[in-house]
This record gives C-alpha cells, structure tokens and sequence, in this order.
C-alpha cells in the first residue's frame, strides 16, 4: 500500500490543496504541519504556473505570489524534502503539463521519488495521451491520479479507472476552482459512473469550502479536497489548523462508512 492508497484506510480521507511557495517556499513545511494537525490526511502540492487555466482568481493568486518567490518544480521538491524531515503524511504533486516538460519527463519521476512525493497529478494531460508519463512515474513508483468531470464520456471515465492509480479524482463542476455556495447535483451521478469502473477511492473536489459542504460529499465519496479556502486563508494569515479541523469534523460526521 503507498502513502496516498493509506490516506484512505479507516476514513473518508481529507485532502488539502496548496500552492508550494505561497507566500514563501521556506512556509510551506509549517503550513503543511498545519493542515496535518488540523487532520488533513494528504496534501496536494502544487506547482506554481503562469498560466493555470483550471484555476479560479484565489488560486491564482497564490500562484503569482509563489512565483514571485522564486518557486519553480525544482523548489517544490526541495520543499517536499523539508517536509519530509518531519512528517510522512501522503504528498501529491499537482501541475500543468508545461512544467513538467520543461523540466523531463523521466527527471521529475525519479527526481520526485527521491524527493518523498508519492504521486503526481497534471490537470491539462489528455488520458488519452497518457501512456507515456504513466510509464514513466510507475517506474520511480509513483501513483498517477487523473480527473474526471461530469461532462467526461464512458470512454474517457475507462481511461481514468485503467491508468489511475492512489484514487481518483473527480470534479464536482465544470468550470475552474473556486469556492461554491452549495454542492453541484453533477456530484452523484459521477461518484456511481465511476465507481461501475474503478475500485479505487474517489475523492471529490472544486467547489468545497465549509464542513457542511464537506460533509456531504462525504456521504457519498470517499474523500473531499478543498483548495481555494485554504489558500484564501493562507492570502489572510489565517488559522489554517483551526480550519481544517472543522473540516474534518464535517468529514468525519458524514455517518457513511466506506
């Protein structure tokens, strides 16, 4: 079992999202100690990018000050082993395909592994050109998570289940990241399409951003990422812990066993 399959063993799994480098790279580790105390049980990494298209304004945000701060992929590996020196909570890589690239495709697998990353996401990879870079990151053992959204075809949703690997990753809406007042309708009929072809954990994210949100979700998934409150709170010097331990109680009162 790798860290992120852990992240699910006993409970509906709580994933964060963060921008690495924001506000700083030398922050990072405490915020993410932060998130884990407050509950979090995986943390999404992400790769700051110039142009995150699957990003709404608050995330972007969070890109702009983390760039600003000198991060590129190199630097959120060095992160990931900061924060590796304390905690073995589960990371996930979570970029754009341009990064990755520019950086190698077989650099970043092996480079990643070394590193204490346990997987990798890119939102803008096409499943159906995916082969390659799943070779690559399952040779350095590491999971490879792809999305799936309400408007994605049966087709598509096979894709997903064969070359996924830790959980997948659905998307509640169509549309960019970004905190919501409700929970999409689209959410359901998702979760059972692609449980008819994946015995992975789903995990459901955009648009979660309260504990009575979270607690919906999961009732029905088997996790729930919230990203744009969380770096919200990270752009207002919040209390990250505090926050993601309402979260958890939300979480963990869904009353749904896996």
């Amino acid at each position: 079992m790798t860290r992120i399959q852990s992240a699910f063993n006993g409970r509906k799994a709580l994933i964060a999202y963060i921008t690495a480098g924001d506000p700083s790279p030398s922050r990072t580790p405490e915020l993410v100690a932060a998130l884990e105390l407050g509950g979090a049980d995986l943390i999404e990494l992400g790769v700051p990018f110039s142009d995150p298209i699957a990003d709404g304004p608050v995330i972007q945000r969070g890109a702009e000050r983390a760039l600003r701060a000198g991060t590129n992929v190199a630097k959120v590996l060095e992160i990931a082993r900061e924060i590796r020196k304390s905690s073995q909570i589960p990371l996930l890589l979570f970029t754009y395909l341009n990064p990755v690239l520019r950086y190698g495709l077989e650099k970043l697998a092996r480079d990643a592994q070394n590193a204490g990353i346990d997987g990798c996401l890119l939102t803008d990879l096409s499943v159906e050109e995916a082969e390659p870079y799943v070779s690559a990151m399952r040779s350095a053992a590491l999971d490879t998570v792809f999305l799936a959204a309400p408007t994605s075809t049966p087709e598509r949703l096979k894709l997903v289940a064969k070359y996924s690997t830790g959980f997948v990753y659905l998307v509640s809406r169509t549309g960019v990241t970004g905190e919501r007042e409700s929970v999409s309708t689209a959410v359901a009929p998702l979760v059972r399409s692609m449980r008819e072809r994946s015995s992975l954990p789903l995990a459901v994210g955009f648009g979660i951003s309260t504990p009575e949100q979270a607690r919906e979700v999961a009732q029905i998934a088997d996790g729930v990422v919230v990203g744009s409150a969380f770096v919200r709170l990270i752009e207002q010097n919040g209390d990250l812990e505090a926050f993601a331990r309402s979260l958890r109680k939300g979480v963990d009162g869904s009353g749904t066993e896996k």
